[in-house]
């Protein structure tokens, strides 16, 4: 394997990149986490919106139970210690779409505390990221600028959903590994349902912890736990897409860098990432706790969960990524890189056991990960709403395994059962797609090849690679229907190969 830490050649020398992800993910509930007001996308302006949300005077939060529980399942599902004994702060500040003046967050004792998330590199090696915690929080409203030159418009549909806040200690190395992570941690939030993982919504985001430092210095804080060996961070906040993290990490870097080799300072800030221009931009100066001015909320008592509520949560749990990847190595004998793009997606691993029961794993694989794959994605489709049931691709890959179609056959099979035109079965027979396994007449369309190129069937002996100008003919001859298997082994008895 190659090294996975890459380095950055600056005019000084060489140096590394330190990452870590403050990860916000929405929390899958049909209700807010203080309040009943319905959580959903596509609402108008302001129609998702209670008493309590909107901040008037008198309104109590309550905490909703299965949010709690949501929070719990994703703690369990990063092998986290589950805090049985938290509670919820008020953290102060001021926007327009922020109506009570604080939001309700979780500082001090987090409902989550450590735990490790297994990631793979594209090598195929693996790395943990160590998880910090992961806290409740509720959601802001939404400031739209674009409907007015004069006036900005507040929509409070959003205050007060759900969020986790997932923080991971500064383990990437790279873009890549950070991009690595999160999708790992978006498919293990989809797996356990606790949130449905949508970036184009805002439902999933990260704030991208950036910094950079000489080779050696992260071995050092590894090993000391001292932030001190590695170089000041700047937070690039809401960035909601796998290109966009990998794009505003390379450019941020290479910025600190050249800072640093001028002989500037890195200031703690907060930045945006503006995907038109490819720069991150400045946003504020990075706030400390004590800016907040957090304390614990007086209208919340600490949370305080039963331990036999933890088991049966635990006990509730479905199979995970890394157990699907590892059993669906052990049962189908897949390799770690197939069992690997499987597993990736929920939805794809269940039509894939759906369609390799008692057929070749290998093939099924092959066909699920390769042209459904390729289908789904030209129509912008997934996993989720595929049209195609897994019956038909078990029934195709049963009729290449029965030697009915050739593999190549399938591919043309294949296209007719996506257009709609039946099973493959019923395909086959419709456009008379059967293989050629009659010996005699496979041996037939040879002779009569073999007796009008008397000439190259003699300069076979010579090069006997050139079978293959005479299998491609016979396979013209019949249609492409003939047994390749046959025909091979029929032109090399006649050919005497």
């Amino acid at each position: 394997m190659s090294d996975p830490v890459k380095t950055i050649d600056g005019r000084t020398g060489p140096w590394e990149i330190v990452l870590g992800l403050e990860v916000h993910a929405q929390v899958a509930s049909k209700a807010k986490l203080f309040s009943g007001a319905a959580v959903g996308f596509g609402a108008g302006p302001n129609e998702q919106v209670s008493l309590v949300d909107a901040g008037f005077p008198g309104m109590l939060p309550v905490l909703n139970r299965f949010c709690v529980e949501q929070a719990v399942r994703t703690g369990l599902g990063l092998r986290a210690k589950i805090n049985e004994k938290s509670q919820f702060d008020r953290k102060n500040y001021f926007y327009p779409d922020l109506p009570t003046g604080y939001q309700i967050s979780q500082l001090y004792h987090p409902i989550v505390g450590e735990g490790v998330v297994e990631v793979e590199r594209d090598d195929g090696s693996f790395f943990n990221v160590r998880i910090e915690r992961l806290h409740l929080e509720q959601d802001a409203g939404k400031l739209i600028h674009d409907l007015s030159p004069s006036e900005s418009y507040v929509d409070l549909n959003r205050a007060g959903t759900a969020l986790m806040e997932i923080v991971s200690r500064p383990d990437m190395r790279s873009p890549d590994e950070a991009v690595a992570y999160l999708k790992k941690l978006r498919t293990i939030l989809i797996y356990l349902g606790t949130c449905d993982g949508d970036m184009e919504k805002g439902n999933l985001r990260a704030d991208v912890n950036v910094s950079v430092c000489r080779p050696g210095q992260y071995e050092k804080y590894r090993e000391s736990g001292d932030f001190g060996h590695l170089g000041t961070r700047c937070e690039i906040k809401n960035v909601n897409s796998f290109r966009f993290i990998s794009q505003a990490i390379g450019y941020e870097a290479r910025r600190q860098i050249e800072i640093l080799e001028d002989g500037g300072v890195i200031d703690q800030e907060t930045r945006l990432y503006d995907p038109t221009a490819g720069e991150t931009r400045s946003m504020r100066s990075k706030e400390e706790a004590h800016d907040y001015r957090y304390f614990p909320d007086p209208d919340l008592l600490p949370l305080e969960i039963e331990r036999a509520w933890i088991e049966e949560i635990k006990a509730s749990l479905p199979e995970l990524p890394d157990d699907k990847r590892r059993r669906f190595m052990a049962d189908y004998g897949l390799s770690q890189y197939d069992a690997g793009v499987l597993i990736s997606e929920q939805a794809k691993a269940d039509y894939f056991e759906a369609a390799a029961k008692g057929r070749d794993a290998k093939l099924v694989s092959n066909w699920v990960t390769n042209e459904v794959s390729a289908r789904l994605t030209a129509d912008g489709k997934d996993f989720s709403d595929n049209p195609l049931p897994a019956a038909h691709v078990a029934q195709l890959v049963e009729l290449i395994e029965t030697n009915v179609i050739s593999s190549k056959i399938a591919k043309e099979v294949f296209d007719h059962v996506w257009n709609g035109e039946g099973s493959p079965a019923e395909v086959v027979e419709k456009h008379g797609l059967k293989q050629v396994t009659d010996t005699a007449a496979i041996e037939k369309a040879v002779d009569e090849i073999i007796a009008a190129n008397p000439d190259k069937a003699a300069a076979v002996a010579e090069k006997p690679q050139a079978i293959g100008w005479f299998v491609g003919q016979v396979m013209k001859a019949t249609g492409g229907k003939a047994n390749p298997a046959a025909v091979n082994e029929i032109l090399k008895a006649k050919l005497g190969l």
